[in-house]
């Protein structure tokens, strides 16, 4: 069938919408036509020409939509459902089994690669030429997209569906990473370093797990406005001064956990030495640049944790965060801007400005 899709054709390159021929679903695939699709900072990896995600791509990862038809095999899901999406994942090897499916054995070519594990992907252009359409198992910067089943997770009707994309990446990340891969108890304090949406889902989820103090650090001050208002009880304006000191006379003692989301090498060098002994930092995302850390840092038993998707299962986990923001206790929405798709070239520098939280692309509109 024929859709519309933003097209990223090369590394510098803006993108171009563009009408791809969309292969119809296989015995375990549904074709879902997208509502919102959120946009990521990962949906710039492509443009650092790392490998991952090599143009002619379409990406987006943060799909929300209608199911329209689905493999003869699909038993699970029905014409007609409303569906969040979320990273792909075999579903066989063992960190799948153990519900660990971010880590799962091919989670890296499912994923980031673009055309899939067998390459073997639905797009193709006018000129009858392929252009990657699997990225995160969805390509969601589409009309229309073709995803295995088990990517998708059944939700009410009744919800807004433009808005709940984020939920199947950038905030499951930050909540997930509390929730699921931390477990921050109650009474417990954080630093959460970042105050984008991955870091204000933390935050907020921190919020929800009782935790105290929750610090959130970042240039932006008005992001650390916002992170106030939605659960952060101190703030630090970062590059005011030596940041495992400010941490210190916040928590003299330390805190026993800390998530950061900015990937930098001394941000997280000085979350680490704010830790209690024993203390856990949580790190998500790629590290831009060599990390160092201190002799003395980690031989008191302080730990790094790297974290993929909040280590979080999206079939349960997804369902669960929209129960707390039906209950008024994790208002993802206030994050969330809308935009047609038409304007993604001119969404995506204001989100790298910071200008935007969490922008949706609606493909719709």
């Amino acid at each position: 069938m024929k859709i519309t899709a933003a097209v990223l054709r090369g590394e510098q390159s803006p993108y171009t919408i563009e009408e791809l021929e969309l292969a119809e679903p296989g015995p375990q695939q549904i074709l879902v036509r997208i509502v919102g699709a959120g946009h990521c900072h990962t949906d710039v990896v492509p443009r650092a020409a790392m490998g991952l995600g090599t143009p002619p791509i379409v990406l987006g990862h943060e799909g929300a939509g209608v199911v329209d038809a689905i493999g003869a095999a699909v038993d699970s899901v029905a014409v007609g459902d409303h569906v969040v999406l979320s990273f792909d994942s075999c579903g066989r090897c063992r960190n799948c089994r153990e519900a660990h499916p971010a880590y799962c054995d091919t989670f890296l070519a499912r994923n980031l690669g673009g055309p899939g594990v067998d390459g073997a992907g639905p797009l193709t252009d006018g000129d009858g030429n392929p252009v990657s359409g699997r990225w995160f198992g969805q390509s969601s910067f589409a009309t229309h997209t073709v995803v295995d089943v088990d990517n998708a997770v059944v939700v009410d009707k009744a919800l807004p569906l433009e808005l709940l994309g984020p939920l199947g990446c950038g905030i499951q990340t930050g909540a997930a990473a509390v929730l699921e891969a931390l477990r921050v108890p109650a009474g417990a304090g954080i630093v959460i370093t970042g105050t984008g949406a991955v870091g204000l889902s933390a935050i907020m989820a921190a919020k929800v797990a009782g935790a105290g103090p929750i610090i959130g650090v970042d240039l932006n001050a008005e992001r650390l406005e916002l992170a106030r208002e939605l659960g952060a009880t101190h703030t630090i304006v970062a590059g005011g001064g030596d940041l495992t000191e400010q941490i210190a006379e916040i928590a003299p003692a330390g805190l026993p956990f800390g998530l950061d989301t900015t990937g930098l090498p001394a941000v997280i060098a000085a979350a680490l030495n704010a830790l209690t002994q024993r203390g856990v930092l949580g790190l998500v995302g790629v590290q831009q640049g060599d990390l160092v850390i201190d002799p003395m840092a980690l031989t008191v038993g302080r730990s790094l944790m790297g974290i993929l998707e909040g280590d979080a299962v999206p079939q349960n986990f997804i369902p669960t965060l929209i129960a707390l923001w039906q209950a008024g206790r994790f208002p993802f929405d206030r994050l969330i801007e809308t935009f047609d798709l038409s304007e993604i070239n001119t969404v995506e520098q204001r989100a790298l400005a910071g200008e935007i939280i969490k922008p949706v692309l609606l493909p719709g509109k």
